[in-house]
C-alpha cells in the first residue's frame, strides 16, 4: 500500500495545521466516498467494479486474445484521457514478447503521422479508435488516415475486421461502426476521459499489450477499499489533498511531481492531465509539472534549488527492485576517477541520488514522498485510483468542479471556425 512522508523543514504546513484541516474536511471526505449527486454523470470510476468488474475483465481479455492471435502491431488512436493511462502502463511494464503498440490520434503533425505509418509496413496491423464524442480533431483525422491505410492494404472487408472502436453508445462513432461492420465497445458514459483508467478505454489496449489487467484492477480495488475505510485523520488521499491546498494558500503555485525512474515518464503525462484539467479553472489551481531525474537535476534542478520559490515537490519513490533493477558497476579498468563506486549497484547509487536530492530540496521547499511498493500492474492500479480520488477531494477543497473542462472549448471553437466546420 502507498505511504506518504513529508519533509517540511521550514514548517510551511505544520502537522497541527494539517490535522486541523483534516478534521475540517472530514464531512467532505464522507460525501466524496459516497459520491455527490451533482457529479453523478462523472463518478463511474469511484466504484472500480462498475467498469472493471469480473464481466468487464473477461470481455476485455477475450477481445484482446482474439486480436493477439493475428496482430503484430496494435495502434491506439486517442488523445489525452483516451490513451495516457494505457500508455503509462504499457511503456513501463509490457512484456518484451507482447504485441507492438503504436500511438496515433494525439497530434496534427504531418511529419509524425507519416513517421507512424512507416512503422506499420510489412506487419499485421489492427487499430482501436478511442473517442468519447468523436468530435476531437486529432483522433478523428488519424482514424481516417489509418482506416484508409488498412483498406489499401487489405481491402475494405478484411480491413473492417481489423478495426475496433471505443465510443459512447448512441454516438456518431457507434453508428459508423454499425454501417461499416467495425467492432465497437463502450466508452463509459458516466466518466470523463481523464478518469477512465479502469475501464475498457484502457483495459483492452493494456490486455492486447500483455499487461495483467486482473492485477491492475485488484490493486485499484484494494486502494478503493482502503481509502473508503480510512477516517479523515488517517486518510492518505485526504492528507495529500489537504497538503496541496494548504501549500496553495501559502503562496505556492506549482506542484512538481518527480521520480528517479524513467519508466514513470508516461505516468507523469497522465498525472499532469488529471490535475491540470481538473483544477485549472476559475483562475485557480496548482500548475502540475514533472521532473525526470536524474537527467533533469542538471537543468530543472538548478531552478528548484535556487530559483523563485513558487513550488513544492512530490516524489514518487519505488521501494522494491524488479528483476531488471540491478546492475553492479565493475571494478576499475582504467583510471577514470570513479573507483569509489567499484562494486556498487546502480540501484543503490540511484537511491543515494534520490536521498541527497530530497534532503537538498527540502531546505528550500516542502517535499512530499509517495512510496510505491513496485512498478507492476498491481501498484499502477493503486496509483490510478489514489490520484483520481485525491484529485476529486482536492478540487472540492479548492472550490472548483473537478470533472468539467470549459477552458478546453475555447481553442476548439476557434479551431473549428478556422477550418470551416
Amino acid at each position: 500500500m502507498l505511504t506518504l512522508n513529508v519533509l517540511d523543514q521550514n514548517e510551511i504546513a505544520p502537522e497541527s495545521l494539517v490535522r486541523q484541516s483534516l478534521e475540517q474536511h472530514a464531512a467532505l471526505l464522507e460525501r466524496c466516498k459516497q459520491g455527490q449527486a451533482r457529479y453523478e454523470d462523472s463518478l463511474g470510476w469511484l466504484c472500480v467494479d462498475e467498469w472493471a468488474g469480473e464481466k468487464q475483465l473477461a470481455k476485455a481479455e477475450q477481445l484482446a486474445a482474439s486480436i493477439r492471435k493475428t496482430a503484430e502491431v496494435f495502434v491506439i488512436i486517442g488523445v489525452g484521457g483516451s490513451n495516457n493511462a494505457a500508455r503509462a502502463v504499457i511503456e513501463a511494464i509490457r512484456p518484451a514478447n507482447g504485441v507492438e503498440i503504436v500511438y496515433a490520434g494525439n497530434t496534427l503533425s504531418a511529419y509524425a503521422l507519416n513517421d507512424m505509418l512507416k512503422t506499420l509496413d510489412g506487419k499485421e496491423v489492427y487499430i482501436n479508435c478511442i473517442a468519447k464524442n468523436f468530435e476531437t480533431l486529432e483522433p478523428g483525422t488519424s482514424f481516417r488516415v489509418l482506416r484508409q491505410y488498412l483498406v489499401r492494404r487489405y481491402g475494405k472487408e478484411k480491413a473492417a475486421k481489423r478495426i475496433l472502436c471505443t465510443g459512447t453508445q448512441g454516438s456518431s462513432l457507434e453508428r459508423l461502426c454499425v454501417r461499416e461492420g467495425y467492432a465497437f465497445i463502450q466508452f463509459p458514459g458516466n466518466i470523463g476521459g481523464r478518469f477512465t483508467a479502469l475501464s475498457y478505454v484502457h483495459l483492452v489496449p493494456m490486455a492486447v499489450a500483455g499487461i495483467d489487467i486482473g492485477a491492475l484492477t485488484k490493486g485499484a480495488l484494494e486502494m478503493e477499499r482502503t481509502l473508503k475505510a480510512q477516517p479523515a485523520q488517517d486518510n492518505l488521499a485526504l492528507r495529500y489533498a489537504v497538503l496541496r491546498n494548504l501549500y496553495f494558500q501559502k503562496g505556492y503555485k506549482v506542484e512538481l511531481l518527480s521520480a528517479f525512474e524513467p519508466r514513470l515518464a508516461w505516468f507523469f503525462k497522465w498525472w499532469e492531465q488529471l490535475f491540470a484539467e481538473s483544477e485549472g479553472k476559475d483562475a485557480q489551481g496548482l500548475l502540475p509539472i514533472t521532473g525526470e531525474y536524474t537527467e533533469q537535476l542538471h537543468s530543472l534542478g538548478q531552478f528548484v534549488q535556487d530559483g523563485t520559490h513558487l513550488m513544492f515537490e512530490t516524489f514518487l519513490d519505488v521501494k522494491e527492485r524488479g528483476e531488471n533493477d540491478s546492475l553492479i558497476l565493475g571494478g576499475t579498468d582504467v583510471d577514470d576517477g570513479f573507483d569509489y563506486l567499484d562494486g556498487k549497484d546502480f540501484w543503490e547509487i540511484n537511491k543515494a541520488s534520490f536521498d541527497a536530492t530530497r534532503e537538498a530540496h527540502s531546505q528550500v521547499m516542502p517535499c512530499l514522498t509517495l512510496e510505491v511498493g513496485a512498478l507492476d500492474a498491481y501498484h499502477y492500479g493503486q496509483l490510478f485510483y489514489f490520484f483520481a480520488f485525491a484529485c476529486y477531494l482536492s478540487g472540492e477543497i479548492l472550490g472548483v468542479n473537478p470533472f468539467d473542462q470549459p477552458g478546453v472549448e475555447a481553442y476548439k471553437n476557434r479551431l473549428f471556425a478556422a477550418l470551416g466546420k
